[in-house]
């Protein structure tokens, strides 16, 4: 997202300390803290089973965690207190509208239930419904309406009531493509509009890039790395991070040397240089490291030339993705893959593949993040 992302500095508005759940035997939740700045649009995001919804559910009361040192809204302690007696809101992926209810009756329920007096739930009902581009849709029956407008309906129900925050649990899932795709744009004009604070649950990178001021990557009920958007797609910390954003190539090698904010690894027998990242700077040699390049910082280098960071091998077939192709290109290293967007380029039958050392990050390989 462009423009200054609020940040959780001084009083946020949610700030939760040292959360532990499981379920049985199953530990989904290790030991998770975060702070929710006023005003931020901030995604949980992460593989299945990585906790994410359950750190949801409990921020909206619908889970009490096994143990937490502190969990407090606008500075007010929520611990075991009931969802109707927390002022945040979820929007479902499903919607979980009535379907015997009209699409007003629907957006004024949570303000009926509060016990809010009719007119002040019908202008509020209204308000909502303008602001997700359904202000003619009051008296529509459920079965009326498209599934993107049941998905506004739904989140105007939740906007209706002025929630602290507001949580989102993969909304756009059942969305196809251009739906899901509007919507994203929508919900952050929302945000903008209401100057509200959004918490997200997604295991869509797309979504969490386009959305975000932050990112919360989780994994395995623990916080992997914490990041504005552009950070965690560029520098990822940990090889998991790398992979589950999407990047194409993490090789694992061994650490030469880091000086002059330059990482030299070494893959099997061949050196590469990268951009080190993370606690790589206390890491001594020999430590094992990954190193993360995007296909699309692979590019075929012209015959006769040389410098650094060069792959001889051979390529593969290629994929036509429409805008791109990919080609796999089998080298010392192993399979790598180079991102051509040039579709009618000729592929040479063999040859070297660079990538430029800024494009290469390079960090501490975890035993966990081991292929």
């Amino acid at each position: 997202m462009s423009g200054a992302a609020p940040r959780p500095d001084g009083d946020p508005v949610l700030d939760l300390a040292h959360v532990f759940h499981s379920y049985g035997q199953n530990v989904v939740l290790r030991d998770v803290s975060l702070r929710v700045a006023r005003g931020e649009f901030l995604t949980l995001l992460g593989p299945s089973g990585s906790g994410k919804s359950t750190l949801l559910r409990i921020v909206a009361g619908l889970e009490d965690p096994d143990s937490v040192e502190r969990m407090e809204l606008h500075g007010r302690d929520i611990v075991g207190l009931p969802p109707n007696l927390r002022n945040v809101s979820t929007v479902f992926q499903h919607y979980a509208l009535f379907p015997h209810m009209s699409v007003g009756e629907n957006v004024e329920y949570g303000l009926k239930v509060r016990k809010v007096p009719p007119a002040t739930r019908r202008a509020q009902a209204e308000s909502a419904l303008a602001l997700v581009r359904l202000p003619d849709k009051y008296d529509r029956r459920i079965h009326q309406l498209s599934g993107g407008e049941r998905q506004r309906v739904a989140l105007a129900r939740s906007l209706a009531l002025q929630p602290d925050v507001l949580l989102l649990d993969e909304p756009l899932g059942a969305l196809d493509e251009r739906l899901r795709l509007d919507m994203q744009v929508e919900l952050i004009d929302i945000r903008k509009k209401t100057g509200g604070t959004f918490i997200l649950v997604t295991h869509s990178q797309e979504e969490a890039i386009t959305m975000s001021d932050r990112i919360v990557l989780m994994r395995a009920g623990t916080i992997e790395q914490i990041a504005d958007p552009k950070t965690l797609f560029e520098s990822p910390r940990t090889a998991f991070a790398a992979r589950f954003m999407g990047v194409e190539n993490v090789l694992e090698g061994r650490l030469d040397s880091v000086a002059g904010g330059r990482a030299t690894v070494r893959v099997g027998d061949t050196v590469l240089h990268g951009r080190p990242v993370g606690d790589l700077a206390t890491a001594g040699p020999g430590a094992r490291v990954f190193a993360a390049i995007r296909a699309e910082h692979m590019r075929f280098a012209e015959p006769g030339t040389t410098g650094p960071n060069r792959l001889a091998g051979t390529p593969g077939t290629a994929i036509y993705k429409g805008k791109f192709r990919d080609i796999p290109f089998s080298s010392a290293v192993g399979t790598v893959v180079v991102r051509q967007w040039d579709t009618d380029r000729a592929m040479p039958a063999e040859g070297e593949v660079e990538f430029n050392a800024d494009h290469c990050v390079v960090g501490v390989l975890e035993q966990d993040d081991v292929a």
